[in-house]
């Protein structure tokens, strides 16, 4: 006898919220519809080099991205991922690190937008879910500043109904609280609500706000594979949460 064919992403999705469509998609911006780290790297090159470094380039960038633009500065100017409380290092260190985010943004400012790119079935899962009339916001911990144009620039910004950078609360992801407030702003409680990201920042900030978590396998998780978090749901394409 042939065994049952496992069932799809969207349609345990969908039996999660009771047979339903959630009513809230939040969505992590860099390395889950957007591939940022093209313009990332190219800004952290230039920082480096003005600062008389070497680059960087975009494996290693790669690795470092998630945690907002302050973190990336510093593991850029240590080289690795795990990287001292700033207050712990050499003495200069917090000037060095200050002087390095001045140049770092001016460049990105410059370069943002013009290497990123949307992930495959970005759009057709943004399309759908507009269809559903599911809500949808953005929770990055990319700085405000920067995501109205890249979501222009890249013709998404009509799907999304409310976006957060890392500094448009006291505190970024994992600590719940920028998912708390886009529920609250949007009205709807965590348990209609699903939380769409690519790294362990995600998974714990869904968890920690009461939220379902999916992951996608292709961003940014400081190079382990996001299915270590434990999310809800794992799918390697947003076409797993668009109809057949």
């Amino acid at each position: 006898m042939t065994p049952p064919s496992p069932l799809s992403v969207q349609q345990r999705v969908r039996d999660a919220f009771d047979g339903d469509q959630p009513e809230l998609v939040m969505f992590d911006l860099d390395g889950t519809l957007v591939d940022s780290v093209p313009d990332l790297a190219a800004a952290v090159d230039a920082m480096l080099l003005e600062l008389g470094r070497l680059p960087a380039g975009v494996e290693n960038v790669r690795n470092w991205v998630g945690n907002g633009a302050q973190v990336l500065v510093r593991r850029a100017l240590h080289g690795a991922v795990e990287v001292p409380v700033l207050g712990s290092l050499i003495d200069n260190e917090g000037g060095l690190q200050e002087q390095a985010h001045r140049l770092f943004l001016k460049h990105y400012r410059l370069l943002s937008g013009q290497f990123a790119c949307l992930y495959t079935g970005v759009r057709e899962c943004l399309v759908y879910l507009q269809q559903q009339r599911v809500a949808v916001a953005v929770v990055t911990n990319k700085p405000i500043e920067f995501v109205p144009h890249l979501l222009e620039d890249l013709h998404i910004a009509e799907f999304i109904q409310l976006s957060l950078g890392g500094d448009s609360c006291a505190e970024k992801k994992p600590h719940p609280e920028p998912l708390l407030r886009v529920m609250s702003e949007m009205s709807v409680p965590p348990e209609r609500a699903l939380m769409v990201g690519d790294s362990r920042n995600d998974i714990e900030a869904a968890r920690a706000a009461g939220v379902r978590s999916l992951a996608v396998t292709y961003g940014y998780n400081h190079g382990r594979p996001v299915r270590e978090e434990a999310p809800d749901f794992i799918c390697d394409s947003l076409l797993a949460l668009v109809a057949g």
